[in-house]
């Protein structure tokens, strides 16, 4: 009898936790071999169960036209995740499956395929036992996923940032319909064999970093409510991890049950060490793409959408610095490896359609816009994340002219509704965010999360990435690093040869990446 952690999902399921049986229901009953109808149940693989990956799938499973059918990580089960909150993932978790004891002692934060496992089956059949769901298998290899789960529709990817590109490549040459954390890739090269081989496949994909597209901000620039647009500006309060300013030495003992080769994936072998892991891989050149890369898919995407914007000819990185003492002289410490503290990015765009050529700014790590006068005006200081849209006439902070009374006119001279109080931001794991993908999935059209529309401002970010890396590593030169020129077409920067191996990933033996 084969084990729990490698059940088939074919397999009978009697979930302990909940003792309700779920009764296995033939592929052919639900549509016909290799059939997927509309009304039909999207079968989903669940690609990376840390504690963000366990946070939006605890909104996922109550979703009626997803049937997550199998769970992967490398991680089996451990408890020295990283997380924003001792006990978040816990009481989310307790209150998902309305079990006040769920988790009661356990030491540290939990996460990893088990647990996954255990909440799906758990709500499964508490909850959706009448639809007949079969139990969910396991996986530490994403591979095997895609070999063995011969029904499978789709995947959602989780994972951390290096291996974005190389999972929802190898699912979209499968066939596999694919939703994916952001951000696309954290190399340019990635990012273009991402695109291009969703392009090829025609499959049916959705970056979660889409949300409501900026319509009342472009019109109101269209109506020329600030003049001649010249500039923007985003910022975000990111990190929320530790910067490394050097790489660890010691050598901790590799967790029983994680996989370690498994998670390094496509990157070159280097010793394991948990400040690589979890929360903290954002921080790494290799691992992650930085604070850009976590928030800029959520902020940046939007104002591309919205102005229309091709990919930048131009990128500029400006980085915060750190130094150290060696034989009593203190100097600029040298980093190769991981992000800094603070950046700010000016990427320029020519004229493009109907907008001008204009500059775009990105700043991190506490670093932001000056407060504009017109804010002032209204006694106000300039937030800890937001988006300064600058005319010669005027300003855009959010979605709302500035000062106050200016918005108020515009609203009253359109007939525009006032605004709702709440967070701002969408929902990106609620019924309402869902619903875009699932059409699309279920064979509708695309939807406007899709990474063929992703893809210029993902460029960016990578770029971002890139001209960061190479600005900080010869920053104890006389001068500072240029901006990068960027010849799209060539996939190179023209100015700046040196830069250019920072576009690509050098790759383990056996984890080559190419496109379809």
């Amino acid at each position: 009898m084969p084990s729990k952690e490698n059940m088939n999902r074919r397999e009978f399921l009697a979930p302990a936790a909940a003792g309700l049986a779920l009764t296995i229901v033939p592929r052919h009953v639900l549509g016909g071999p290799g059939h997927v109808a509309p009304s039909d149940k999207i079968t989903l693989a669940y690609i990376g169960c840390g504690t963000q990956g366990t946070r939006e799938m605890l909104r996922l499973i109550a979703a009626p036209e997803v049937q997550i059918v199998a769970v992967c990580d490398p991680v089996k089960d451990g408890t020295n995740y990283i997380d924003w909150s001792p006990t978040g993932i816990r009481d989310s978790v307790r209150k998902t499956l309305e079990d006040p004891n769920w988790g009661a002692g356990v030491t540290g934060i939990r996460a990893g395929r088990t647990m996954a496992k255990e909440i799906i089956e758990t709500y499964y059949a508490k909850k959706r036992a009448a639809e007949n769901f079969k139990g969910v298998a396991s996986y530490a290899d994403f591979r095997e996923v895609l070999e063995k789960e011969k029904d499978l529709d789709s995947v959602k990817i989780m994972t951390p940032d290096h291996l974005h590109a190389t999972i929802s490549i190898a699912a979209m040459k499968k066939g596999k319909k694919v939703l994916m954390h952001k951000p696309l890739a954290n190399r340019v090269a990635e990012v273009r064999m991402v695109v291009e081989t969703a392009r090829k496949t025609g499959v049916a994909t959705h970056l979660l970093a889409w949300h409501a597209p900026l319509t009342q901000v472009r019109q109101m620039i269209l109506d020329g409510t600030i003049g001649n647009l010249k500039e923007v500006h985003n910022w975000t309060d990111r990190p929320f991890w530790p910067q490394q300013l050097a790489l660890p030495t010691d050598r901790p003992a590799i967790p029983p049950d994680f996989d370690w080769d498994l998670w390094l994936g496509p990157a070159l072998d280097r010793p394991y060490h948990p400040s690589y892991t979890h929360a903290v891989f954002r921080g790494w050149y290799e691992f992650g793409g930085g604070s850009i890369a976590d928030m800029g898919n959520y902020s940046l995407w939007p104002i591309f959408m919205a102005l229309d914007l091709p990919v930048p000819y131009s990128v500029e990185a400006q980085s915060s610095t750190s130094c150290e003492i060696n034989d009593q002289v203190s100097t600029v410490k040298m980093n190769d490896f991981a992000f800094p503290y603070a950046n700010r990015i000016c990427f320029k765009f020519a004229a493009h359609g109907q907008w001008p050529a204009l500059k775009l700014y990105w700043y991190d790590g506490g670093m932001r816009p000056f407060t504009p006068e017109e804010l002032a005006e209204d006694g106000k200081t300039i937030p800890a994340t937001g988006t300064l849209w600058v005319g010669d006439k005027g300003i855009i902070l959010n979605n709302d002219l500035v000062p106050a009374k200016k918005m108020e006119e515009y609203r009253a001279a359109k007939g525009l509704p006032e605004p709702q109080s709440g967070r701002r931001g969408g929902n990106f794991g609620g019924a309402a965010a869902n619903a875009e993908w699932v059409a699309a999935f279920k064979g509708g059209p695309a939807s406007m999360g899709h990474f063929l529309n992703a893809a210029n401002c993902s460029e960016a970010i990578a770029l971002a990435g890139a001209a960061m890396r190479y600005s900080r590593k010869i920053f104890n030169e006389d001068t500072c690093a240029p901006a990068l020129v960027w010849d799209q077409e060539g996939m190179k920067f023209t100015n700046i040869p040196e830069a250019n191996p920072y576009l690509t990933r050098e790759y383990r033996d056996g984890w080559k990446l190419t496109s379809a």
